[in-house]
């Protein structure tokens, strides 16, 4: 019993770790949030009608639900390393229930925001602490992989889920998304609670939030992962602000073809995370990295002299190349993040929740910005640039942050000395 419900030792550990379930969980907790962000965003000009209200309030179900998933992993990840994982995941599926209920009782449209914005918060909570349980469960130089794993699954589900949002809409009525969500929440609820065991490691002191963090900021091999991460999301974000305004207004396409073509950005991104699982085995997290770096910085590089040459007014010359981008960005988010996250892993679920969060905060205002960039400008090369700009500081991190891997691993044998240390007194 102690292996199911506790904390899972030796060779259930182990069994756990290769088990099929223990994937889908990941799966389910990591895809219940995003997804259900997805699902309603087709259904926004009908919901707005509706309330009779206009489109831009109506838009605050996706904005402040953002936002609710920026907060999460910040207040999350530090909780599920003080009180361990699964408790902190079923109160923060719990809430998400809750807030679906309210959701689908919702008379008014402030009401159905704020049901939103919880709904998030509480889901979210799978994003950033199945990052922590992958953490406890794989060794440093497969947490990549698995994250890659993760990812890939969870891109299938999020690739259909805003057509599963519009089929519903049409055929039922926006309201049917929020039922769906609800009871797909109730249902990952109690899966998680029947199946997930324990699995944050046995703390040998009493840090809190602020202990464990001030620990992380000092280590200069978790800043560099953790700013190495961010800056790599930051390309996507910025590419998704800006293609929009791009491809309807300066290349006169509709968004439905903007909407195919940026599909071949995601598949990019898929493969990668393919590639990531399958290279994983045979190479270093810090080489993975590198190779995702060149590959990145070429392929921002390329675009950068598509726009000075004029070519990148056709899609295929712009989306074929941000292709290759996103296959190498998988590599440096993926690899990244298990870096960042395997410092200390006793406080995995705090530095998961940092990395989350500045993903998501900074993401929003890179996401305007990429917009502006798209929408007040004639040409790709704005773009392009800032994407070549944030590619070079993305690298700039492992080479002039990241210690040498010799340092990085002194820094994780000293941090185990000193737990060790104090479990002896």
């Amino acid at each position: 019993m102690h292996g199911v419900m506790g904390k899972p030792p030796g060779a259930a550990k182990d069994n756990i770790a290769t088990s099929k379930v223990m994937l889908l969980m990941l799966v389910v907790m990591t895809g219940v949030a995003p997804i259900s962000l997805y699902m309603l965003v087709p259904a926004l000009p009908v919901l707005a009608t509706d309330f009779g209200r206009d489109i831009s309030i109506a838009q605050m179900t996706v904005s402040l639900y953002m936002v609710g998933i920026a907060l999460s992993q910040l207040i999350m990840g530090p909780l599920s390393d003080k009180f361990g994982r699964r408790p902190v995941l079923l109160a923060g599926l719990g809430l998400m229930v809750v807030a679906g209920i309210g959701s689908d009782f919702a008379e008014t449209l402030p009401q159905l925001i704020a049901a939103r914005f919880f709904q998030a918060l509480g889901g979210a909570s799978g994003m950033v602490i199945s990052r922590a349980i992958i953490r406890d469960l794989y060794p440093r130089e497969r947490v990549g992989a698995m994250i890659s794993l993760v990812v890939a699954a969870l891109m299938i589900a999020q690739m259909v889920s805003p057509l599963t949002g519009g089929l519903l809409e049409t055929a039922f009525g926006w309201r049917a998304i929020l039922y769906l969500i609800t009871a797909a929440s109730l249902i990952t609820t109690i899966f998680i609670a029947l199946a997930l065991p324990e699995t944050r490691r046995d703390r040998t002191d009493s840090s809190s939030f602020r202990g464990d963090l001030g620990k992380l900021i000092r280590s200069r091999a978790f800043v560099g992962y953790l700013l190495c991460q961010v800056l790599a999301s930051q390309i996507i974000f910025a590419f998704a602000g800006g293609g929009p305004y791009i491809v309807v207004t300066q290349m006169g396409r509709s968004s439905a073809e903007y909407g195919a073509w940026f599909a071949m950005t995601g598949f990019g991104y898929f493969i990668g995370n393919l590639l990531c699982v399958r290279f994983a085995p045979r190479h270093s997290l810090e080489r993975l990295i590198w190779f995702g770096l060149a590959l990145q910085l070429g392929g921002s590089l390329l675009n950068l002299i598509w726009s000075f040459a004029g070519l990148n007014q056709a899609p295929l010359w712009l989306f074929g190349t941000q292709m290759i981008v996103m296959v190498a960005n998988a590599f440096v988010m993926a690899n990244s993040a298990a870096g960042a996250i395997s410092i200390r892993p006793e406080a995995a679920g705090t530095a998961s929740g940092a990395m989350g969060f500045l993903q998501q905060g900074i993401g929003s205002l890179i996401s305007q910005f990429g917009a502006y960039l798209g929408g007040h400008s004639t040409t790709t090369l704005p773009l392009t640039s800032a994407i070549f700009a944030i590619s070079i500081a993305c690298a700039c991190t492992m080479i002039f942050v990241v210690p040498r891997r010799n340092v990085v691993v002194s820094e994780e044998l000293i941090t185990q000395a000193e737990e060790d240390e104090q479990g002896m007194m």
